[in-house]
C-alpha cells in the first residue's frame, strides 16, 4: 500500500471516492474571474482536482500572489475595477485566448451578472455557478422577494417594485413605517445599503445608496423594506447539481456587522433549535427548486428573538464566509460547484448524509481603522499568519497576500479570512483568540484589535449577538482593549520580562532581580488615553544562572498597579529575535504577546489584539520623567480632514456658509464605499480646499471653519 494511503486514510468509501474523482472528467482548464484570496481559494481546489487555472489581473495586481499561483495569467486592464475585473469584454477575451473551458467568478465583480453568464453560454464556455435564469431571478432583490413569497418562503414587509426617486422612497417608507432599509437591487456585500429612521434620512440615504450601487454594480435601482430591529442575520447554504439533487447545509450566523458588512461569522448559530434549522433549510431548498437552481448558493434570513425568520435575499454565488461551512461539514464547496457545472452529481446527494461536526468561527481581517471603520492602504511591511492549530482544533487562514503585498485603494480592504474549528463553541473561540494573538501585520492599520475584543467579550461567549452588536458594545467607536484589574498586571509583568530578556541579549546585566516602572496606555470612558502606572519587581526563577535567549524562562513578579499589589508567576517562551512570545501563567492559562518594535523608553507590543506603546523605566527615570512638561496637542476641531485616501464625490458647503455641528460637508468615496464627512462643530466656513472629483490623501484638510 502506498504511504499516502495510511491506516487513517484507508477506508473503502474514501478509496472509491478518490478513484471516482480521478475517473470523472470535469474541466481541463478554468479561468478565475476574480482576484485576491478568493482567486487563490478556487485555484487550490482546482489544483487538487487536476485542473489547470488561468488568472486575470489588473495593472495594480500584476505581482499579486494569485497571479503567481495560477498556471497562466492574462492582463485585463487598468487598476480601477470598471476597467478590469468588471470589464466583460476583456474577461471574455482572456477566456478566448487562454482556451479556458469554464469560468469561476468567485464573489463580487461579475459573479452575479446574468449578462456575463449569457455571453459565456453563447461562447460555449461553462459558468461555474447557477444558470442564467436562476442567477437573474435571484440576483435581483426585488424579483427574488416576489419569487420567494410564491415559493412559500417567509418574507419581510416592503415594496416589491423599483423605487423611482427619493420622494417615492419617502412615500413608501411612510406607508411601511420606520425604520426602513434602503438597499441596492443588484449585488450584495453591504454596498448600497442604508437604514433610515426619518424622511430626511431616507432622502440622504437614497442618494448615497444609489451612488454606491452604481459604483459597485453598475445598477442604481433600490428597494425599500421594513427594517427588523434586533435581528440576527442567519443564512442557509444550499447545494444543487442540476440533476435534481438539492441539499441544505447547517446555518451560518453573520450577525456581527459594520456598515452592513459581516465581520465575525459562526456555524452553527447559538440561536436556532433543530426544528427552526430544518424549517429554514426546507424553505431554502424550496426556493432553489422553484428557479431550477444549480451550484452553490446562500439564502439569507433575518431571525428575530422569537425565532421568526424572514427571507432577506439569495446570494447566487460562493459566500465570503464559506470556510466555516466547510469546516463543520467536511465538504469542499468549490469542488461541488465545479462538479455541478460539469454536469456531475454532488459528492453527497442525500440530505440525511449531511453532517454537522463541531463549531467554526470566522473573523474577517481588514486593513482598516477599527475605530472609524475606515479603510487603510499601504504595504504589508511584516506579515505572518498564525499556525494551523492543535490536535483537536484547526485554524484556517484564507488570504491572497504575503509580506510586501500592497493594499490598494481600488479594491476591498480585506486581508484575509481567519477561521477556527473546534469540538465545541468554547474550543473554537479559544482557538480563534490564540490565532488572532499570533497574527502579525504591520504597514497598515488593521482590525485585529476589534476582532480579538469581540470574541473575548462575555456577550459573544454567551451567544448574545445581533446586527446591532458593534453599535451597542462600542457606541463611541472601538478604541482598543481596555486594561482591567486582571489584564493590566499580566501585561505589566510580561512586558517587564521581555525587557529583562532583551537586556540580557544586549549584554546588560539581567541575572539578578530587576525593578521596573512602567507606563501603560489606559483607555478612559471618554475615549481619551491616560498613563496607568505599574511597578514590577521581577525575579528569574530558572535554575540556570543565565537566561535562555531562544527558549523558556520562568519568572516571578511582584506587580503593583493603582496601589493594588499581587504576585504573578509565569513562564515566557520566546526567541528574542522573533516577534512572538508565549506567556503561560501559574494557573495554566496562556496567551501570546507580539513584540513589534523597540521604543526610546520601552517597547511596542500587541496584547490581546491591541497595540500598546509602553514606557519601561527604572524608578530613577520615572522620577525624572515627572519633571518634563507634556507637549500640547494640536487643535483640529476647526478642520474637516479626509479620513482616508479617496475621491471627493460632492462638496455641500461654500465659503461663508453657516453650518451646524454634524452638518454634511462633503462625501468621499474609497474602496467603493461613500463616507459622509460632517462639521465637527458649529461655525462659518472659512475655506474649502477641494472640488468634486479631486483625489485626496488621508488627513488632507478639506474644509476649514472660522475661529468664531
Amino acid at each position: 500500500m502506498s504511504a499516502l494511503l495510511s491506516a487513517r486514510l484507508w477506508r473503502p468509501t474514501l478509496f472509491l471516492r478518490l478513484y471516482s474523482q480521478k475517473a470523472e472528467r470535469t474541466f481541463d482548464k478554468i479561468l478565475v474571474a476574480n482576484r485576491g484570496e478568493i482567486a487563490c481559494r478556487v485555484m487550490r481546489t482546482a489544483r487538487r482536482m487536476g485542473i489547470r487555472t488561468v488568472a486575470v489581473y489588473s495593472d495594480a495586481d500584476a505581482e499579486a500572489v494569485f497571479v503567481r499561483e495560477a498556471d497562466e495569467a492574462v492582463r485585463v486592464g487598468a487598476a480601477p475595477s470598471t476597467q478590469s475585473y468588471l470589464n466583460m469584454d476583456a474577461i471574455l477575451e482572456a477566456v478566448r485566448v487562454s482556451g479556458a473551458q469554464a469560468v469561476h467568478p468567485g464573489y463580487g465583480f461579475l459573479s452575479e451578472n446574468s449578462a456575463f453568464v449569457k455571453q459565456l453560454e453563447a461562447a460555449g464556455v461553462a459558468f461555474i455557478g447557477p444558470r442564467e435564469y436562476a442567477l437573474a431571478a435571484m440576483g435581483d432583490k426585488i424579483q427574488s422577494k416576489i419569487i420567494a413569497r410564491e415559493a412559500g418562503v417567509n418574507t419581510i414587509p416592503g415594496f416589491d417594485g423599483v423605487v423611482r426617486d427619493a420622494a417615492h422612497a419617502v412615500e413608501i417608507a411612510e406607508e411601511i413605517g420606520y425604520p426602513v432599509m434602503l438597499k441596492a437591487s443588484a449585488g450584495g456585500g453591504g454596498k448600497g445599503m442604508r437604514v433610515a429612521h426619518s424622511a430626511d434620512e431616507v432622502r440622504e440615504g437614497f442618494q448615497l445608496a444609489s451612488d454606491e450601487a452604481a459604483s459597485s454594480f453598475g445598477d442604481r435601482r433600490l428597494l425599500v423594506e421594513k427594517f427588523i430591529e434586533e435581528p440576527r442575520h442567519i443564512e442557509i447554504q444550499v447545494l444543487a447539481d442540476g440533476l435534481g439533487n438539492v441539499l441544505w447545509l447547517p446555518e451560518r450566523e453573520c450577525s456581527i456587522q459594520r456598515r452592513n458588512q459581516k465581520v465575525v461569522e459562526e456555524a452553527p448559530s447559538t440561536h436556532l433549535d433543530e426544528a427552526t434549522r430544518r424549517r429554514m433549510g426546507e424553505q431554502a431548498v424550496a426556493l432553489a427548486r422553484s428557479v431550477g437552481y444549480n451550484s452553490a448558493g446562500t439564502v439569507e434570513f433575518l431571525v428575530d428573538k422569537h425565532r421568526n425568520f424572514y427571507f432577506l435575499e439569495m446570494n447566487t454565488r460562493l459566500q465570503v464566509e464559506h470556510p466555516i461551512t466547510e469546516l463543520i461539514t467536511g465538504l469542499d464547496l468549490v469542488e461541488e460547484m465545479i462538479r455541478s457545472a460539469a454536469g456531475l452529481p454532488l459528492t453527497t446527494t442525500k440530505q440525511a448524509d449531511v453532517r454537522m461536526d463541531g463549531w467554526a468561527i470566522e473573523a474577517r481581517v481588514y486593513a482598516e481603522d477599527p475605530e472609524k471603520f475606515l479603510p487603510s492602504i499601504g504595504t504589508l511591511a511584516r506579515y505572518r499568519e498564525p499556525n494551523s492549530g492543535g490536535a483537536s482544533e484547526k485554524v484556517r487562514c484564507d488570504s491572497g497576500v504575503t509580506e510586501g503585498s500592497e493594499i490598494s485603494v481600488y479594491y476591498d480592504p480585506m486581508i484575509s479570512k481567519l477561521s477556527a474549528h473546534g469540538p465545541t463553541r468554547n474550543d473554537a473561540i479559544a482557538a480563534l483568540s490564540r490565532a488572532l494573538d499570533r497574527y502579525l501585520i504591520t504597514g497598515v492599520t488593521h482590525n485585529i484589535p476589534l476582532l480579538r475584543d469581540v470574541v473575548a467579550s462575555p456577550a459573544f461567549a454567551a451567544g448574545r449577538t445581533s446586527t446591532s452588536f458593534l453599535a451597542e458594545h462600542y457606541p463611541h467607536g472601538f478604541k482598543g482593549h481596555r486594561l482591567d484589574e486582571h489584564s493590566a498586571p499580566q501585561l505589566a509583568a510580561a512586558t517587564a520580562a521581555l525587557q529583562f530578556i532583551r537586556n540580557a541579549r544586549d549584554n546588560v546585566s539581567a541575572s539578578g532581580p530587576a525593578d521596573y516602572a512602567l507606563l501603560l496606555p489606559q483607555l478612559l470612558d471618554d475615549g481619551s488615553v491616560a498613563k496607568l502606572e505599574a511597578r514590577v519587581a521581577l525575579q528569574l526563577q530558572s535554575a540556570a544562572t543565565t537566561l535562555n535567549l531562544s527558549g523558556t524562562n520562568d519568572f516571578q513578579a511582584a506587580v503593583t498597579v493603582n496601589g493594588q499589589s499581587q504576585t504573578v508567576k509565569f513562564t515566557v517562551k520566546w526567541d528574542v529575535d522573533q516577534p512572538f512570545a508565549d506567556i503561560v501563567y501559574q494557573n495554566d492559562s496562556s496567551e501570546s504577546i507580539l513584540f513589534l518594535a523597540p521604543l526610546p523608553l520601552g517597547m511596542r507590543v500587541q496584547f490581546r489584539g491591541t497595540k500598546f506603546d509602553i514606557d519601561v523605566l527604572s524608578p530613577e527615570q520615572r522620577e525624572l520623567l515627572r519633571l518634563m512638561k507634556e507637549k500640547e496637542k494640536l487643535d483640529t476641531s476647526r478642520l474637516v480632514l479626509a479620513p482616508m485616501p479617496g475621491t471627493i464625490i460632492s462638496v455641500a458647503v461654500s465659503v461663508g456658509d453657516v453650518v451646524a455641528e454634524g452638518a454634511q460637508v462633503a462625501v468621499v468615496e474609497a474602496m467603493k464605499m461613500q463616507n459622509v464627512l460632517r462639521a465637527p462643530r458649529p461655525g462659518v466656513v472659512k475655506a474649502v480646499h477641494v472640488v468634486p472629483g479631486a483625489t485626496v490623501s488621508g488627513d488632507d484638510i478639506l474644509v476649514e471653519l472660522s475661529d468664531d
